[in-house]
């Protein structure tokens, strides 16, 4: 804590109310000297006073101890990273799920195909397509199976996984 930029943010303050030290010293009953060395950084107001002073400013506690307003730069560069962030996170998150959607979709038209040529001629009577038909049935169940639990909670521990298993691999 730098007791003389605190010092110079109250006297600052103190200069943009318009009040002399003898005025704040009143307002907050104590001597002017007292102001003074305050300002000087010589001393340092107490806890209930630093409370009351930042009331009387309208500013926030932290701000006067750290001797500096908050930076509205600052806030905004601190606004723009998160919300790149969340950006990135929707777009990752988007390209995830549409991969989950376009798996289901698959498994959805293999499930259609199968049931709709199950009760035919042709899966009956060849054994190559009812082979065939077969192994898509299940390939749809897996990726419907797959897309159930990659959306659900567990996706994310599995992706984790798969990158660390990845990482091993390629190192």
């Amino acid at each position: 804590m730098d007791q003389v930029k605190i010092g110079s943010f109250l006297k600052e303050l103190r200069k943009e109310k318009g009040l002399t030290q003898d005025q704040l010293a009143d307002k907050f009953n104590v001597s002017n000297r007292t102001i003074s060395r305050w300002e000087n950084g010589n001393n340092m107001p107490d806890l209930d006073i630093l409370i009351e002073i930042a009331d009387f400013y309208e500013v926030d506690l932290r701000e006067l101890l750290n001797g500096e307003r908050k930076n509205e730069k600052m806030d905004k560069e601190i606004k723009e990273t998160v919300l790149q962030a969340v950006d990135y996170t929707n777009t990752e998150a988007e390209k995830y799920n549409k991969r989950v959607r376009i798996c289901n979709s698959i498994a959805l038209l293999l499930i259609v195909a199968y049931m709709s040529l199950k009760d035919t001629g042709i899966y009956m009577d060849n054994h190559i397509i009812r082979n065939g038909l077969d192994f898509a049935q299940g390939l749809a169940v897996g990726m419907l199976l797959c897309g159930v639990i990659m959306s659900s909670r567990y996706g994310a521990k599995v992706r984790a996984f798969k990158q660390r298993l990845f990482k091993r691999n390629i190192a």
